[in-house]
């Protein structure tokens, strides 16, 4: 901490004094606290400076390292995040040195903010991330006095890091292989736009803009069809009822994730349908994915090296790094029965252009 004038530590008091706002304004603006307005932030920022109390640059070493880190994730249903957990967890071990405290959050932008606060509250050493609900004005401020990676987030960060999977091409490998297994009535269930397409460059938003394009490339553009649903296996398998119902209904269908894919595949099963009638596709490719009574095709933009690429670039940061990483992780389609063993009809063949 620096030293005034008058030989002592500076004080948040003094800091509070110097910038005309209560100690607690200081404080939530030291703790990158959300809701801090850009007035309220530009005054604080001036009298730590002026004072040369910096908390939010060299708060880890003021306070001394806890060695922990922390994880927020938005759903503890989704079994794509267990993968991201496994991967952090196990390059943890080979450090040695940090815990990991994971808090999970309901998907909206109250809960997360929350969840994402308490963490950096209990003054972890760094922080990976899981949302595409909060602000990335409020990530920046928090970037600011803690080392940060958002994954899923493809923003253009200045002070934290980014890591995510290649979801252009995650949904056009998806896309493209049912069309090359004979598919033209292919369909997309996915989040509602609330989520999806909250902000822009979140995946499922990217992935359903390259399923629109890639369908449209194919001249397959008549068969569009977005389904969207809430969170869950169960609000997803609703929605795919009324999808498959239907005198039209698609011979095909790619997920936007593997928890909506389950979803079609119970909806198939209600139904008396199965994948031969109906292929599907899913994304993340979660562990269930590859049991053999699922053998779901999805695709795997590899979870358990994300999670583990997420922590050591938070020791990266840690050992000094400053300016923010960008990257991006290239997925791979693994391909399983569910969309190989389609068998169309005749009049889906004649509608597919395929000669009897």
């Amino acid at each position: 901490m620096s030293t005034g004038q008058r030989g002592r530590a500076v004080t948040i008091d003094d800091v509070a004094a110097r910038a005309g706002v209560s100690r607690s304004a200081v404080s939530k603006v030291i703790r990158g606290a959300y809701g801090v307005s850009a007035a309220m932030m530009d005054r604080v920022t001036t009298a730590i400076e002026d004072l040369e109390y910096r908390p939010r640059v060299s708060a880890r070493g003021m306070r001394g390292s806890t060695y922990t880190f922390g994880l927020e994730i938005p759903d503890v249903f989704n079994q794509f995040f267990p993968k991201l957990i496994d991967g952090a967890m196990a390059q943890l071990a080979k450090d040695g040195s940090y815990q990991l405290v994971v808090a999970p959050a309901d998907l909206n932008h109250i809960e997360v903010t929350r969840a994402i606060q308490a963490l950096a509250d209990r003054q972890v050493d760094g922080l990976v991330a899981i949302t595409p609900m909060v602000d990335p004005e409020w990530l920046e401020r928090l970037s600011r006095r803690l080392p940060l990676v958002m994954l899923g987030r493809h923003d253009l960060s200045i002070g934290y890091d980014t890591l995510v999977g290649d979801d252009d091409l995650g949904a056009r490998l998806a896309v493209q292989h049912l069309i090359a297994q004979g598919h033209r009535n292919i369909a997309h269930v996915t989040l509602t736009e609330a989520i999806a397409e909250s902000r822009p460059g979140l995946p499922h938003g990217i992935r359903c803009a390259t399923y629109r394009s890639a369908m449209e490339e194919a001249g397959l553009g008549e068969y569009i069809r977005v389904v969207r649903a809430e969170p869950g296996e169960r609000a997803a398998s609703v929605a795919a009822r009324d999808l498959l119902s239907g005198d039209d209904r698609p011979t095909a269908v790619f997920a936007a994730h593997d928890e909506p894919a389950l979803g079609v595949l119970r909806a198939l099963d209600e139904l008396g349908l199965t994948t031969a009638q109906v292929a599907v596709v899913g994304y993340d490719d979660t562990e269930i994915a590859g049991h053999p009574r699922m053998s779901l095709t999805s695709v795997n933009q590899s979870g358990t090296a994300m999670g583990a690429r997420a922590i050591t670039l938070l020791l990266e940061r840690i050992a000094g790094r400053t300016t923010a990483a960008h990257e991006v992780m290239e997925p791979r389609l693994m391909v399983r029965d569910s969309s190989t063993q389609w068998h169309p009809t005749s009049r889906e063949r004649r509608r597919a252009g395929h000669v009897n």
